[in-house]
């Protein structure tokens, strides 16, 4: 965030009078300042000072000026101001909303001590603290204080965090307390949080720290619980004072501290966790910063100086401006301020969790805002300043976002809409749909109240195309789910959310109850729906018919009128509602009854009064007699009952009317004698339950209040005797008997037998019951009482009489029933047959009848099929035995399986008939394996054939058709089959037949006959790919010509041939097509070409609005221009780019120009305002009085240029003397000037500028000099002649100029006597400094033509010894050189010699370098290579210098892996102990030991020749300065490896000395971390093999094979050193950089090592020798004595030593005598060698050369 100035809002003073404090309004509205005199000046948001006023004492008694004012804050409402004094009080002024509202003090707090800061942040809630240490709250609605908490020290500062939620206050110990009202679930802690080092005078509570600084001049972050995160330390600034006030942003984003002449700003950065310094605000005169204010919007900041002044200064990050509507002030990276240009509206968008706000957008008619964070969407109604943030992960910004609803914003985002309520922080819920469109989607939050229903959310949308579903969204819960049987394509729900009113794609209007789930369709082709605003009246369009539901309750009774065009919406306001209709070119405003809408707002509003009063005024039609009805049932449910009578009486309902009336009566009455409601007086609330047909509940209110006798009225008055009866029973009524003998009485009168048969029966009277029964015509209910008592059946008359009775009324089973009961077998089996009552007369048959069963069972069966319950037949025919009966049963009942059971019973014959007919049935189930196998059965394959054929099930058919067919057949079959089908129209089942024979050609002959292009194009892309192209060209030339010119282009297209579709569009005079097609198929062009084209075609007007509709007017005429149509591109320009034209006649003039049409071409040019280009061309053509004359007419400026360029044509034909006339009057001598030097007239040149330009006559003198020169021997001796007579004239410096000028690189001769010439005249005739400047010029130029000496002596004239010098060394004259510097300056002589050094040096010439500077010629042979040459010079100087060139000769060789090489030079020139050629002898020593091919006979020499460079080396070293140094001691194990080497290399050239080379090997493992351990390894191991020695070989090339895994492997770590506990043998060796030994050697060791280890005889020890140790081992492992080791074999000496003379040195005698042995037997060179050495490093041999002992 930067800080910018805006503005002085307060001037300062001259003096201190420092502004105190200063406060912002929560509104932003307001902004007070607080001066040193104690008056609060208020000021306006724009910075307009607008009111003020004065401040009081606690007491007047101590003067006006007895205090300070130390803390300001505004209310939360801001409408107050709290005001803290010195003198221990608090003032809250009412200062009211607007300005110049009265100032009153509505609230004081007198407090013990000064009040010393104050903060007001929440309502009623003010803090302060106090000088004695308290921090304190005061409630401004109980005008009470009370301490939050004490400390012992001053209240130096206070503040809020941003919500205002918790408070910091900092004391004068430096204490910085926390302590929260609420911590908004943090969990920080409250209490002492820090320490600060000093007060900490500013305190600010930013969003992620806590920032404190006082007097050190140090401003420190704290973290959440008091840990230092940061600190800025200026304590070392000198130009920075104490910290004395600070402020954070609202956001808590940043934070400005103010101290001397400056305001530090720190910027909280999240993405690194750290606060960040903003370049300070330096404002020099500001004097110290006293109090700062920050804007509640952040955008503002203003600072309160020592001097009285206050400044306000711009908080932004950036700015920007939106759309030219909106400006948005990023005041923070969490809080933008968006403000509309045109009214000044502002709102605040902030991230409540402090995230960073990336991009704002302004969408829905720019009133709603989109903000998105990194976390979460910020979404804001500008209207209504509602502002929502919820938690929201980024999806790349696919979200769609919709504002029709004023309410809630729709977001949808990958197949999801999320609901987001305007000022809800959450989200109002969310549900999975693909369907985006907002007239899909209907939500209704709390838009009309109503009677005891607090909120109510609903959201109706589409689950899928026909499915709706509903969605309370405060329970989250579905309420409804509708699937409606075909696409969805509007849906609304009613203001209230209890209906749903939706429309399918067949234009028919359903109404959804959503309370009672039922769905009614309430009109047919509906194009316009809507519900009437505020209210549950619907509008709907059918046609021509505008159709209106006043009563939605009602559906089917809807209001008809008729319109003559479209419904295009609803307007409602001052008290009518009208839908516009479009009819024609006008609009309409047909109106609603608007009482009727009244009424139903009245009904939901419940004032059922005002909805009576309403309908009284309407006359009685379908729909008021609807709207009574709701009216009536609506006021009986709220006992409004005189309403209700109302209602009746007007619905034409008398007795209900007529019973309410009544009711009311009784209801009046009671509430005239005993007050209140009537209504709840049991008779009124009985006669309501009556009135709803509830008559047990009256019953129970009349019981209730023991009303007996008024129930039973009821129930007589009612008839409901029963009932009457039941309650005279239940109560012991007196009247009972009577009541029942009445009751029978009226039964009879009444002529209801049946009932009174029942009364008699119940009464126990049968034989009255059953008379009645008869007399009433039901003997069935005689019968059955007949049946139950015995006593009844012994009357035989009786039962007669019944059955005859039963017969007559044709009640045969029952008949049955009573003959069977009394015995009589025979009548009841034929009452029972004539009855059907077959199961009765089976049971029956069976016990008295066998014989009769099966007649029975076939009787039944029929009886059944008659009764259609075929499938009830089945069983019964088969139990008959009726087998075909059966098998028509089970066809007729469908039970097929039942069916094809039966029939594989029967004979092939019999079954043959049925099973086709099954089959058919398997058939069209498409069971088709079934129904094949049914028709073979019944030998009907064909049939089989044709199901398959039909069902398309082509591949079945034709494998059945060629079991049972013949191929030809077959395709014969298929063919006419397809023929068939084709006229039938079956044209895709014609195309499988076809395939199936693979006749696809005649399939697509067929497509193409009747004109399926479509298809045709499928088979032929699929049997025919590369005819596809010509198929799809084929086709558009023959929809072209029938003029199907929209499939045309589809397979032009198809075809690649976008051109042919637009020439055909053209052709038809269809160029919007043709536009369309080269703009989505042609190049980046063609669409532009085909526009030009249409334009062309239209001409004029149409032209221009066409090109201007596409866009393409400009670059229509340019086109035009192009192609050279200038008429149609005048046409266009003149039409409607005039500024264009002149362009045009440009181009115009242009093309006649090419055309050779010049005058037309000249007359253009001027119309397009370029008489020059006219000019231009005359010139071109040189055509000179054309351009003269146009030139003159038009173009005055041009005229010069004509001459110029007439006279340029004039000069070509070299005619001066006319072009210097022509260039006169141009006014350009210069030019004619120019021409004349290029021709080389210089005379007339000079002519010319002396007459015209005489101020440049001496420069082209100059110019004629120096061309003069140029041109060789013409020019130079011109200027030497000119030079001769200057010198006569005595002009001498002249002429030395002149001669000096002299160049002629043909004569050098003519050059040196000219440049002597001026030599000579400037020694003899000018100053001595003008001579010297002439010989320093001169000496350089003859040097530069090799006269080294005549420069050199026309230095030493002047004394220049160094130059003349220089100019002897360059000619080579060395020797002259060097005299002159030794008689004329012999400090010169170095001089001369280091030149001549570097001279020699350079040409090479070391030889003569070697008598000048040897160590310059042996650094030169270095160079060179010569490096023989080098040493062999180097031999010749002293020693140091020879070792100095072997040392640089030996680390060469080295690097080219020359290491022999360097040997022999050490062998040749010795072995200086100089340190700085140590790491070259090592490097000698490790290569040699490294290189293969040395363990052999032939390689003594090498190592005699290392052995001997390593003795010299160590003889050396004992002399020097480095003796006993650890680089000595091992140079003298190398001396001894070298030995031992070359000992074993003499040993090997002689067989009985085997053992002892094997020794030797053996020993030099002890050296292995000077020598390579694989390769050491290896050769002690072949060695001990050699000689027979196995355990040993085994165990050493078993080392060498892990020591080849470890190299391979880069770490020694996995060795195993067990098998070398106890001897000398190192472990920790240098890992070998490479393998030393060759694979092929590897491997045969490892096949031997594998090999012996197989053997078990092998022990795997090392041999041991007396001590227990190991026989190679210099020291015992037991007693730790270190032996000697051998000189010949290098193991150790236990017994029998010879000793040398030189200490350490000794030999076994056994070995010793060996070796002498051997080297008299063999007379071996290379031993006796071996025994002079010993001699010489030992100190000689021992006296006794042999000894036998």
């Amino acid at each position: 965030m930067q800080l910018k100035h805006l503005r002085t809002l307060l001037s300062p003073q001259d003096g201190a009078a420092k502004v105190t404090c200063m406060a912002w309004s929560q509104n932003n509205a307001k902004f007070a300042v607080c001066t040193v005199d104690r008056v609060v000046l208020l000021y306006d948001e724009h910075g307009e000072r607008r009111d003020k006023f004065s401040t009081k004492p606690a007491d007047m008694k101590y003067g006006r000026k007895s205090y300070m004012v130390k803390g300001m804050a505004f209310s939360p409402d801001s409408t107050k101001i709290a005001i803290g004094q010195t003198d221990n009080i608090i003032y809250v002024y009412k200062i009211g909303e607007d300005w110049g509202d009265k100032k009153v003090i509505c609230n004081k707090f007198i407090q013990t001590s000064a009040v010393t800061c104050l903060q007001w942040p929440a309502e009623y809630i003010i803090v302060f603290g106090l000088a004695e240490g308290k921090v304190r709250l005061a409630n401004t609605k109980t005008n009470k204080s009370s301490t939050i908490y004490g400390t012992d020290s001053y209240v130096v500062s206070l503040t809020t965090n941003c919500s205002g939620k918790g408070i910091l206050s900092g004391h004068a110990d430096g204490t910085i307390v926390r302590y929260f009202f609420d911590d908004e679930g943090s969990g920080e802690s409250q209490g002492k949080l820090v320490n600060h080092p000093c007060p900490p005078y500013a305190l600010a509570w930013a969003t992620n720290s806590i920032v404190a600084a006082g007097c050190d001049r140090r401003i420190v972050a704290y973290g959440k619980e008091g840990h230092v995160l940061q600190t800025f330390d200026y304590s070392r600034d000198p130009q920075e004072r104490e910290f004395t006030t600070a402020a954070a942003s609202p956001g808590g984003q940043s934070v400005v501290l103010g101290s001397y002449d400056r305001l530090r700003v720190l910027n909280w950065s999240p993405r690194r966790s750290i606060w960040e310094e903003a370049k300070p605000k330096e404002i020099a005169n500001l004097y110290t910063v006293t109090a700062l204010a920050w804007k509640r919007d952040g955008s503002r900041l203003c600072a309160g100086t020592l001097c009285g002044g206050v400044e306000q200064f711009d908080c932004c990050l950036r700015r920007s401006i939106y759309k030219n509507k909106f400006e948005l002030t990023y005041v923070g990276p969490s809080q933008v301020i968006v403000k509309n240009l045109s009214s000044g509206t502002r709102v605040v968008l902030k991230s409540h969790y402090g995230y960073e706000v990336e991009e704002v957008k302004i969408l829905g008619k720019e009133r709603y805002l989109v903000a998105h964070t990194s976390d979460t969407l910020l979404l804001g109604d500008l209207n209504t300043n509602r502002l929502s943030e919820v938690a929201w992960q980024g999806s790349g910004g696919n979200e769609k976002y919709f504002f029709e609803n004023e309410n809630v914003c729709m977001i949808f985002n990958a197949g999801e809409l999320t609901l987001v309520e305007y000022g809800s922080n959450d989200t109002l819920g969310s549900v999975r749909t693909e369907f985006m469109n907002p007239h899909l989607i209907s939500v209704r939050i709390n838009e009309r109240h109503q009677r005891g229903m607090e909120d109510n959310k609903k959201l109706a949308y589409l689950v899928d195309i026909k499915t709706i579903a509903i969605v309370d969204l405060i329970g989250g819960y579905n309420i409804g789910t509708i699937s409606h049987e075909s696409r969805v394509d509007w849906l609304e729900l009613n203001e209230t959310g209890h209906k749903l009113l939706f429309r399918d794609r067949k234009l028919r209007l359903h109404l959804y109850d959503i309370d009672s789930c039922t769905k009614t369709m309430i009109l047919n082709f509906c194009s316009y729906v809507q519900w009437v605003p505020g209210s549950d009246v619907l509008v709907a369009q059918n046609r021509n018919s505008l159709c209106v539901w006043y009563n939605i309750e009602a559906p089917e009774r809807v209001t008809m009128s008729s319109i003559r065009g479209d419904v295009i919406g609803l307007e409602r306001g001052g008290g009518k509602t009208e839908v516009m209709v479009t009819e024609g070119v006008t609009t309409v405003a047909y109106t609603l009854d608007e009482g009727l809408i009244e009424f139903g707002t009245a009904i939901d509003d419940g004032n059922y009064t005002r909805a009576t009063a309403f309908l009284e005024t309407l006359e009685m039609t379908p729909e008021t007699e609807a709207m009574w009805k709701t009216l009536s049932k609506l006021a009986l449910e709220a006992r409004q009952l005189h309403i209700a009578e109302r209602c009746f009486s007007a619905l034409g309902h008398v007795a209900k009317a007529r019973f309410l009336h009544e009711t009311n009566e009784i209801a009046d009455q009671v509430s005239r004698e005993y007050g209140g409601e009537g209504t709840d007086f049991y008779q009124v609330r009985a006669r309501l339950a009556m009135l709803e047909k509830n008559y047990k509940l009256a019953e129970m209110i009349f019981l209730e209040q023991n009303a007996v006798e008024e129930a039973m009225d009821m129930y007589q008055e009612l008839h409901r005797w029963d009932e009457c009866i039941a309650v005279a029973e239940a109560k012991g009524h007196p009247a009972l008997e009577k009541l029942r003998r009445d009751y029978y009485q009226w039964l009879m009168d009444t002529q209801q037998e049946e009932r009174a048969g029942e009364l008699q029966e119940s009464q126990g009277d049968g034989l009255a019951a059953i008379s009645l029964y008869l007399k009433a015509g039901l003997p069935a209910k005689a019968a059955r009482l007949v049946l139950t008592r015995e006593e009844l059946l012994a009357n035989t008359e009786l039962v007669e009489h019944i059955t005859t009775a039963l017969i007559k009324g044709e009640l045969y089973e029952r008949a049955g029933d009573l003959f069977e009961k009394i015995r009589n077998p025979q009548r009841a089996l034929e009452c029972y047959c004539k009855g059907n009552a077959f199961m009765k007369a089976v049971e029956l048959a069976r016990l008295a009848f066998p014989v009769e069963v099966v007649r029975l069972e076939e009787a039944w069966g029929d009886h059944l099929v008659q009764q259609k319950q075929l499938d009830a037949a089945i069983n019964h025919y088969i139990e008959a035995r009726c087998s075909i009966k059966a098998i028509e049963a089970a066809l007729g009942a469908r039970q097929w399986k039942k069916a094809i059971y039966i029939l594989d019973l029967q004979d092939r014959n019999t079954a043959s008939k049925y099973y086709p007919r099954v089959a058919q049935h398997y058939a069209s189930l498409q069971e088709y394996e079934i129904a094949e196998e049914l028709y073979t059965k019944g030998d009907r394959t064909k049939d089989a054939i044709d199901m398959y054929t039909q069902a398309g099930r082509w591949e079945q058919a034709h494998k059945l058709a060629m079991k049972c067919m013949r191929p030809e057949d077959v395709s014969v079959l298929y063919i006419t089959q397809a023929q068939e089908m084709e006229k039938q129209g079956k044209y895709r089942e014609a195309e499988r037949l076809y395939v199936t024979v693979e006749e696809p050609d005649l399939a697509i002959t067929m497509f193409k006959k009747h004109k399926l292009y479509d298809d045709m194009i499928r088979l032929v892309g699929k049997h025919h790919p590369d005819l596809l192209s010509d198929t799809h060209l084929h086709l558009g030339k023959e929809l072209e010509a029938e003029g199907r010119l929209q499939e045309a282009e589809y397979h032009y297209l198809e075809a690649q041939e976008w051109k042919a579709t637009v020439n055909m569009y053209r052709s038809s005079g269809l160029w919007e097509e043709a536009y369309r097609v080269a703009k989505a198929h042609g190049g980046a062009n063609a669409h532009k070409h085909v526009a030009y084209l249409w334009a062309k075609s239209l001409g004029g007007e149409a032209a221009v609005r066409l090109l201007n509709k596409l866009g393409l007017l400009e670059a229509a005429i340019d086109h035009a221009a192009d192609n050279c149509s200038f008429e149609f591109a005048f046409e266009l320009s003149r039409l409607a780019l005039k500024h264009k034209t002149p362009e045009i006649h440009l181009r115009y003039a242009m093309y006649l120009e090419d055309e050779g049409k010049f005058e037309e071409a000249e007359a253009e040019f001027i119309r397009a305002g370029k008489p020059k280009e006219a000019v231009l061309m005359f010139v071109h053509n040189q055509d000179w009085e054309a351009a003269q004359r146009v030139a003159e007419a038009h173009d005055p400026d041009s005229v010069a240029e004509v001459l110029v360029g007439q006279a340029r044509g004039a000069l070509e034909e070299k005619d001066f003397q006319k072009a210097e006339g022509l260039l006169l009057r141009a006014q350009r001598p210069g030019l004619a000037l120019n021409y004349y030097k290029e021709a080389g007239l210089w005379s007339d040149a000079l002519r010319i500028c002396k007459d015209y330009v005489p101020g440049q006559l001496e420069a082209l003198q100059e110019e004629y000099e120096r061309e003069a020169t140029k041109k060789g021997t013409r020019g130079v001796e011109g200027l030497v002649e000119q030079a001769r007579q200057w010198e006569q004239a005595g002009e001498y410096s002249r002429a030395v100029d002149c001669y000096l000028k002299v160049r002629d690189s043909g004569s050098s001769s003519l050059m040196e006597k000219c440049w002597m010439k001026a030599a000579e005249l400037s020694i003899k005739f000018l100053p001595p400094q003008r001579s010297l400047e002439v010989i320093r010029a001169v000496g350089p130029q003859l040097i530069g033509i090799g006269k080294h000496s005549a420069a050199a002596e026309l230095y030493l004239n002047l004394d220049l010894v160094k130059e003349a010098i220089d100019a002897f060394i360059e000619g080579e004259e060395w020797n002259k050189a060097k005299r002159v510097a030794k008689e004329l300056d012999p400090r010169y002589e170095d001089y001369v010699d280091q030149h001549y050094k570097e001279f020699l040096k350079n040409q090479g010439k070391v030889d003569s370098l070697v008598g000048v500077d040897v160590i310059a010629a042996l650094d030169l042979y270095v160079e060179q290579g010569q490096w023989d040459k080098c040493i062999e010079t180097a031999t010749k100087q002293n020693y140091k210098i020879l070792h100095k060139y072997v040392a640089l000769y030996a680390t060469h060789l080295i690097r080219e892996g020359g290491s022999a090489q360097a040997l022999a030079l050490y062998v040749q020139h010795g072995a200086p102990a100089n340190p700085q050629n140590f790491n070259i002898y090592k490097r000698i020593f490790t290569d040699m030991v490294s290189s293969p091919g040395t363990n052999s006979a032939e390689a003594y020499h090498s190592w005699a020749d290392l052995r001997d460079v390593l003795f010299n080396l160590c003889e050396n070293l004992v002399k020097s300065s480095e003796a006993n140094s650890p680089a000595h001691e091992e140079f003298e194990t190398m001396l001894l490896i070298a030995h031992y080497y070359a000992t074993r290399s003499a040993a090997q050239s002689i067989k009985q000395l085997e053992t002892v080379a094997a020794r030797l090997s053996v020993s030099l493992l002890r050296h292995t971390q000077l020598l390579p351990a694989d390769k050491a390894f290896y050769e002690a191991g072949i060695a001990a093999q050699a000689v027979g020695w196995e355990n040993m070989a085994f165990i050493f090339l078993n080392r060498f094979l892990d020591l080849t895994d470890a190299i391979e492997e880069g770490t020694l770590d996995a060795l195993d050193h067990s098998d070398f506990q106890d001897t000398d043998i190192p472990f920790e060796v240098p890992l070998p950089a490479k393998q030393h030994i060759p694979e092929a050697q590897r491997e045969e060791v490892r096949d031997w090592v594998l090999t012996v280890s197989m053997d078990q005889r092998l022990e795997q020890v090392l041999p041991r020798d007396e001590r227990g140790a190991y026989e190679a081992s210099l020291v015992a492992a037991s007693t730790g004595v270190r032996a000697l080791p051998c000189l010949i074999t290098g193991y150790p000496i236990l017994r029998n030593k010879i000793e040398f003379k030189r200490p350490g040195k000794a030999a076994n005698k056994d070995n010793w005598n060996k070796f002498l042995m051997a080297i008299k037997t063999s007379h071996s060179p290379v031993c006796q060698d071996v025994l002079k050495f010993i001699s010489q490093w030992c100190g000689g041999l021992p006296s006794t050369s042999f000894s036998f002992q």
